[in-house]
């Protein structure tokens, strides 16, 4: 676990947040840092078919260590952070021995607190890390680029101990702002079935995600000096008020749902008098309903047209990901070989569904069926970001045996 700890802590100290504003791929240059960090670390190991390209997608292979015909496997994770926090100058605390008490943050008066955080209790007398309060971790997804570098660290340590097929690594940039997968090119990868380690906890095995679509709106008004407006000016910053306060919050936000429940969830506001704009996101795990999500952001936005006919307002709907649910059907081993993965490690296995999204449900929407597993992951896209260093193993362990099941 030191060398598993010691990547980790390299990885989350890079700034690679994604921005969904760019244009370029990947949104991010300081993303391209990781990315030939990972191509150089995948060469000590004395990997194969190593490639890092423009767009900072790295691959790499774990050689056989069985011959005849034996399906490729993949591992992927992705190096993005989240744009909804800072991810500048990562400060990481270890807890060792944690003794499952509330944990103070030394900056900004945060505190991970256990009653809202029950999955510290499963922790105790392990090593915790969390941030300082002041950024993200980046536990999302770096525990996943971690546990795949040191699992593929593993099985080639012990090539001469475990047979197994070719397992395949791909890291990718821009996972957290939908676009992965955009620049992957599956026959490159050259994979079966893939597994994304982007998930919580340990011993889960995500077989669904939400579906997703990310939508805009904007409120286009007229701004003239305040000393003048009465008649004239057309506030965009009020309207775009009123369509965030009529949008649901007894049920169909996330602060209200939970299991199989979808939302619609605000989570960026800009502009002034002129122009203002809202960023948010429509999620439900049966695809159909994003429509009526969409339709209701609509109605909303038909009524402020009535009582502000000098406004403008527009609704922006556009596609991010959908669930794997179908896409894993016709290929069940992707997730029975994972079962039997854990089982053989003396786990309980635990079929999970994911209120998010992952590569995985990209790649899965493309053909390849992609579920995704555990890394230790907890509170993502939050100052109060956690994870731990055991679940982390585990999931290392789990993605070595997973190699040798596929490889039987």
């Amino acid at each position: 676990m030191t060398t598993l700890l010691s990547r980790f802590l390299r990885y989350v100290k890079i700034d690679t947040q994604a921005d969904e504003t760019s244009t370029t791929y990947p949104s991010t240059a300081k993303q391209l840092t990781l990315s030939h960090m990972l191509a150089e670390e995948c060469r000590s190991l004395g990997l194969t078919e190593i490639t890092c390209d423009e767009f900072g997608i790295v691959m790499a292979t774990v050689p056989a260590t069985v011959s005849g015909s034996v399906p490729a496997i993949a591992y992927v994770a992705h190096v993005d952070t989240s744009p909804e926090y800072s991810s500048v100058d990562v400060n990481p605390l270890l807890h060792e021995n944690y003794q499952g008490n509330d944990i103070v943050l030394p900056k900004d008066g945060k505190v991970l607190r256990v009653s809202e955080n029950p999955d510290l209790k499963n922790c105790i007398g392990q090593t915790v890390i969390t941030t300082d309060g002041s950024t993200l971790l980046g536990s999302d997804d770096k525990s996943g680029v971690a546990v795949i570098m040191s699992a593929a660290a593993e099985l080639m340590r012990r090539a001469k101990e475990l047979k197994h097929g070719p397992v395949r690594l791909c890291f990718t940039c821009d996972e957290e702002i939908g676009r992965g997968t955009d620049k992957l090119d599956l026959k490159q990868l050259g994979a079966h079935v893939a597994y994304t380690l982007d998930g919580g906890g340990r011993d889960e095995i995500d077989s669904e995600t939400f579906s997703a679509d990310g939508a805009k709106v904007t409120v286009k008004g007229i701004n003239t000096h305040p000393s003048v407006g009465k008649g004239a000016m057309v506030n965009a910053v009020r309207i775009l008020s009123t369509f965030i306060s009529r949008l649901p919050t007894a049920g169909l936000s996330p602060e209200t749902t939970d299991g199989r429940d979808g939302f619609i969830h605000p989570y960026h506001i800009e502009g002034g008098v002129a122009e203002a704009s809202a960023r948010l996101i429509l999620r439900d795990f049966e695809t159909e309903k994003l429509a009526a999500q969409a339709a209701l952001l609509e109605s909303i936005a038909a009524s402020l047209r009535a009582e502000h006919p000098r406004a403008e307002i527009l609704i922006e709907v556009r596609p991010q990901y959908r669930n794997m649910r179908e896409g894993l059907a016709p290929e069940p081993r992707a997730i029975s070989k994972a079962v039997d993965a854990m089982k053989s490690l003396g786990r309980v296995p635990k079929l999970t569904i994911i209120r998010g999204g992952t590569d995985g449900s990209m790649l899965t929407a493309k053909g390849l069926p992609t579920p995704n597993l555990s890394t230790g992951e907890h509170n993502p896209h939050s100052p109060l970001e956690w994870t731990c260093l055991e679940e982390m193993q585990a999931a290392v362990d789990v993605l070595v045996q997973l190699a040798v099941e596929w490889g039987k």
